[in-house]
């Protein structure tokens, strides 16, 4: 059950959250979503829920007919994954560095990309595709970066980790996005989107909307699969290479079959009996059984999850911690001594530059997942001991 509802125009807010723990721009970005005539049955706010770019991060809105780019955000396909190895931590030497420089040597951040992008790249078959995208964005210029990205972390909240869990195995995590590829696309269709006449008189332009059965719709569902496919390839491509980094310290390791979810992504969906479309905007699928992951911060604990299919929620369970700062707020609280002391233990980067990832940024992760019980149920719960972030 919903820890609290939200009154709203056409359909209220179902929150996984009090109330007084949710900043008031994000409800009432909220409410402006439950004013869209489309929306079907009832918004679910996952607990990690706060103000976000058009729409609330940790909305999960199903659609009849309709869907708002940015209800999904333009970083289309974005999401984690995480694979167990074979290792113990008794393997792992007292310093991690040398493991974490060879990370870096190899995954470009931040907005540094692959000189040259590896051969098994440019014959991935997305690109095969590339020219069908939107017009605006299929030049030969964006689709040789499109390459040279795919495999490499990017900034922000974006993070490489090696992580234990409670039985003292390691595992190796990431968090990453469809780079700058999935951003352009989304920020072409959000601004299609706003020209259209029937968002004329949205309560907010940002989530203005394509109908179905409209060359509109159709052109943004295929460039918006195809990013999410992208994102998708690209976390896929930097475990292969993590995997080799960790095989060439460690050359007997093996690894468990990958954990891999979306977190801004639509998918087509059958809910309460009727087929929708379902963008969850910081929030993954938690469908009964399925695997999902739900990280802290760059100091605290991540988790493994299996999805107990609620349905109240659409199937969904929060992305993660969730801020409860701006980046701007952070950088103003906290000091470089505040992130040298929340990330102690953990070989990570501890400068001006990820002061703004700050774990005391985040809300509490143990909260957050005491508020979504009937959600999911915890499979494994992780630690990170390196982090890698651009």
């Amino acid at each position: 059950m919903a820890i609290a509802t939200l009154k709203g125009k056409h359909v209220d807010v179902a929150l996984w959250a009090p109330l007084e723990e949710v900043e008031s721009e994000a409800l009432t970005q909220l409410r402006n979503i439950t004013a869209l005539p489309w929306v079907f049955k009832h918004v679910a706010a996952m607990p990690d829920v706060h103000f976000g770019k058009g729409a609330t991060v940790g909305s999960v809105i199903a659609m009849k007919d309709a869907v708002s780019p940015a209800a999904v955000g333009v970083d289309i396909g974005c999401g984690m994954a995480a694979v167990e190895t074979s290792l113990s931590a008794s393997y792992l030497p007292e310093s991690l560095d040398a493991i974490r420089s060879a990370v870096e040597a190899v995954i470009p951040v931040g907005h540094e990309s692959h000189d040259v992008a590896p051969k098994q790249v440019k014959k991935h078959a997305l690109f095969g595709e590339f020219d069908a995208l939107d017009p605006k964005v299929a030049s030969s210029e964006m689709k040789q970066k499109a390459m040279r990205q795919l495999g490499t972390l990017g900034g922000g909240n974006h993070f490489i980790e090696l992580c234990l869990d409670t039985k003292q195995r390691v595992w190796l995590m990431l968090h990453s996005g469809s780079r700058n590829i999935g951003k352009t696309l989304a920020e072409v269709h959000i601004a299609r989107a706003r020209k259209l006449a029937h968002n004329a008189a949205l309560p907010d332009p940002d989530l203005a909307v394509f109908l179905a059965g409209t060359p509109e719709m159709a052109a943004y569902r295929h460039d918006l699969f195809w990013a999410q496919r992208y994102a998708f390839a690209n976390r896929e491509r930097m475990l292969e290479v993590y995997e080799d980094v960790l095989r060439d310290f460690f050359p007997a390791v093996s690894f468990r079959a990958p954990i891999l979810c979306h977190h801004n992504y639509v998918a087509e969906e059958t809910h309460f009996g009727e087929d929708v479309l379902v963008t969850r905007k910081g929030a993954i699928r938690a469908g009964k059984g399925e695997l999902g992951i739900i990280p802290g911060s760059m100091g605290t604990r991540s988790y493994i999850v299996r999805g107990l299919g609620n349905p109240e929620s659409f199937e969904s369970a929060s992305h993660g911690a969730g801020r409860r700062m701006s980046r701007g707020q952070a950088k103003k609280r906290f000091n470089l001594r505040d992130l040298a002391a929340q990330t102690e233990g953990v070989a990570c980067r501890k400068d001006a530059g990820v002061l703004d990832e700050i774990p005391g940024a985040y809300k509490d992760i143990d909260h957050v997942m005491a508020q979504q019980q009937d959600l999911v149920e915890v499979v494994a719960e992780l630690k990170q001991v390196m982090c890698v972030k651009g």
